[in-house]
């Protein structure tokens, strides 16, 4: 009985204390390329900041960071690959707010856990979403879009990701507060949403800051207030969507997971090596151009911290919205 107290004793210690082996296997990884799995296209805002970031931190591990795209099904297939993948500190998933956080309030099932499936290794950026009007509604400010909206419900048509999407939810958020209606345009890609905005068959559209920076600079919409709690620095005359609605927040981010079981010297390894790059002014400005605001400090503990937080109040928004999964 003694001997088996003692092994037992053993075998816990070994599970709560980082061992000699696992340092060293910390300090001298990474020995090959590093995958990262993301669910969007090449191309795509989240591409575009994988692939800068993951740059910046081949530069520190003298290996190279190769972004590996699953599109579809609503980033479901790359979390699906990411979750499945070995966890042995060479692959990671680059995720968004909608794979870890609102798929499982939308969904009836899903092929994979974000919870149980992943640990976060830290927040990379906060990604600010827009709501602008074409050439449709000109000259108009968001309180006499909404004052339209109320006076016609239903007609006014917004060009979204979904219904179920981030951008679709935000649209029915201002909606909601606003006590108005929209008529939802769907679109599977921003260009193609972009192109009908243009062309004044739709009068709205609600899409990260990142995807529509370049028509706000051009003046082809116009941007009637960003999700932030405060002004955008690069929109500072767009107001904040709190100021018409004290206490609303809606942005999307992005951030680095790894699947369970992956070491967590590894994962503190990472996290300090991100926390390390995202700290250079010359890569903050850069995310920031790319329409993400990096996130200062967060350790793996904060991450998990924040993980929790953001189920917690997606799932109260989720249910005021009225959303059932499908």
């Amino acid at each position: 009985m003694l001997r088996r107290d003692v092994l037992g004793a053993v075998a816990a210690l070994a599970t709560s204390t980082p061992t000699p082996g696992l340092r060293a296997q910390a300090s001298a990884w990474p020995q090959r390329p590093v995958r990262w799995i993301l669910s969007q296209a090449a191309g795509a805002g989240p591409d575009i900041l994988a692939r800068y970031v993951g740059e910046q931190l081949a530069r520190v591990w003298g290996r190279p960071v190769v972004v590996d795209n699953r599109p579809g099904g609503q980033n479901v297939i790359g979390a699906q690959a990411a979750a499945r993948s070995a966890p042995d500190g060479y692959t990671f998933y680059y995720a968004t707010t909608a794979a870890m956080v609102t798929n499982p309030l939308t969904f009836r099932s899903l092929p994979y856990d974000p919870a149980k499936d992943f640990v976060p290794v830290r927040l990379i950026g906060r990604s600010p979403f827009v709501l602008a009007a074409g050439t449709a509604l000109p000259g108009k400010g968001l309180a006499e879009v909404l004052a339209d909206a109320r006076a016609q419900p239903g007609v006014l048509t917004i060009a979204t990701e979904g219904g179920r999407t981030f951008s679709g939810m935000l649209a029915d958020a201002v909606a909601h507060l606003a006590g108005v209606k929209f008529n939802h345009i769907p679109y599977t890609k921003s260009s193609d949403a972009m192109q009908d905005v243009l062309a004044g068959r739709v009068q709205l559209v609600c899409l990260p800051d990142a995807a529509l920076s370049s028509y706000v600079k051009a003046g082809q919409v116009r941007p009637l207030a960003v999700s932030t709690p405060r002004r955008l620095p690069d929109l500072p005359q767009v107001p904040a969507l709190a100021e018409s609605f004290p206490g609303f927040e809606y942005t999307g981010w992005n951030g680095l997971f790894a699947p369970t079981g992956t070491p967590p010297e590894l994962v503190a390894r990472v996290n300090r090596d991100l926390e390390t790059v995202l700290r250079a002014p010359e890569v903050a400005q850069r995310m920031q151009a790319l329409g993400s605001i990096v996130e200062p400090g967060m350790s793996v503990p904060e991450a998990e911290s924040f993980m929790r937080s953001e189920r917690e109040r997606w799932s109260t928004l989720v249910k005021n919205l009225g959303i059932l999964p499908e």
